[in-house]
């Protein structure tokens, strides 16, 4: 079974890693890291480096498709004509779509969340109305079809249990969980903004929309922009 894990410049690593690390150990995985390029991907951290194995065109129809998301570079991952081209084709015959965090974003620049329920990182729900999806605030993965989300970084874990799971079965999702120690117990209990106190959102959210500030926006916001105006104005002129 072949897993394409999507990476680009900016990405958030452990959005590919957490999935990464359960999938792998699925029977007969064969896992690739794919990009416009092979070679060397730095995460948003600036200082993590993730490499890419295969290109797109070396990947055209993987069994499974994953889009981690980014603190900074959605927008630009969003306007990449090659990741989006790739998506749309790749998609048509995947066994699952899936994304983490605002992974689901560049799923929705692509047309795939066109009337699909949809999960993302908590600061990047509101888009997803504007790209065609229908949010799902208060859960952590969303099921449509074959398109399955999940929300901010590390329910990318939970998310590749529960394929794990739906796949091979509970033994070997539980088998997994053991391997990697997967046992939440977090000293602190702000994990979504339902749990979060006022004063603690407020920074997070303040310090997110800071680090998502670059200059490439300048060319991605547009160019989305200008894709989805396109877009609707054929559906119409289709109609």
């Amino acid at each position: 079974m072949q897993i394409a894990i999507v990476v680009y410049p900016g990405m958030t690593a452990l959005d590919a890693i957490g999935p990464y690390e359960v999938l792998r150990a699925m029977p007969d995985a064969e896992i690739r890291f794919v990009s416009d390029e092979i070679g060397p991907i730095v995460t948003d951290s600036g200082v993590l480096v993730i490499g890419a194995t295969h290109t797109y065109e070396e990947t055209p129809a993987p069994n499974i498709m994953l889009v981690p998301g980014s603190t900074a570079d959605t927008t630009t991952a969003m306007a990449n004509i090659k990741l989006i081209t790739w998506l749309q084709q790749a998609h048509k015959t995947s066994t699952l779509t899936l994304s983490v965090c605002s992974g689901s974003l560049v799923l929705a620049a692509a047309g795939l969340l066109d009337g699909h329920p949809a999960t993302s990182h908590w600061l990047a729900q509101p888009l997803l109305k504007q790209f065609g999806a229908t949010p799902k605030k208060q859960e952590r993965i969303v099921e449509s079809g074959k398109i399955i989300t999940a929300a901010g970084v590390s329910a990318g874990i939970d998310l590749a249990l529960f394929i794990a799971q739906r796949l091979h079965g509970k033994e070997l999702a539980e088998k997994i969980q053991l391997l990697i120690e997967y046992d939440p117990m977090p000293p602190v209990n702000s994990s979504h903004p339902s749990k979060a106190t006022k004063a603690v959102y407020e920074i997070a959210r303040k310090e997110m929309l800071l680090a998502a500030q670059n200059r490439r926006n300048a060319i991605s916001i547009p160019l989305i922009l200008w894709r989805s105006t396109l877009k609707k104005v054929r559906r119409r002129l289709s109609a």
